[in-house]
């Protein structure tokens, strides 16, 4: 399991050792799986391609390698693909639970890096709200509804912040 920010900055290589680039975000389908990486490679002109997550050899830590370059496409941003910084951000939209109750501002994602799957959301309320009570994090089996002011999320467990909580501590 990784989060976006773990990934964020991390370099991605070619089997043969070339570097390719570093990660820059995510590519999140309406069906709430992370299809793709963004990568940002350097050179004179920086660019942004995607990787398709299904198509990465592994997952390192501090690295990942990539089979075959030739499945780098350009990024151009679809209707049905968000990101979390880029095209249709996703970072500190509002989080609403299927009820209604505000749920706090998406700040990362939890999601299993072979398959894509998001498992996970990591929710803020603020700089001292998360520092006094710690950040919030809501796992769930369902995909979100995301609208353009706020993503619906089907809330099956709020952890965060307590030792007795199930998820006391996020990932390092």
């Amino acid at each position: 399991m990784r989060t976006f920010s773990l990934l964020k900055g991390m370099p991605v290589y070619e089997k043969n050792g070339n570097l390719l680039g570093e990660v820059c975000d995510i590519v999140i389908q309406e069906s709430g799986k992370v299809s793709h990486l963004l990568l940002l490679c350097k050179g004179l002109i920086s660019k942004k391609l995607k990787i398709p997550i299904n198509s990465i050899s592994s997952f390192g830590k501090d690295g990942i390698l990539l089979e075959n370059k030739e499945l780098l496409t350009k990024y151009t941003g679809e209707a049905t693909e968000y990101t979390m910084f880029h095209d249709k951000a996703l970072i500190k939209k509002n989080a609403l639970s299927q009820i209604g109750d505000q749920l706090g501002l998406l700040d990362d994602v939890y999601f299993l890096e072979e398959v894509g799957t998001i498992i996970g959301y990591e929710l803020t309320d603020g700089f001292f709200t998360d520092i006094t009570q710690g950040k919030r994090v809501i796992r769930t089996p369902h995909p979100p509804k995301i609208g353009k002011d706020a993503i619906i999320v089907s809330v099956t467990k709020l952890r965060g912040g307590k030792s007795y909580d199930e998820v006391s501590e996020l990932p390092k």
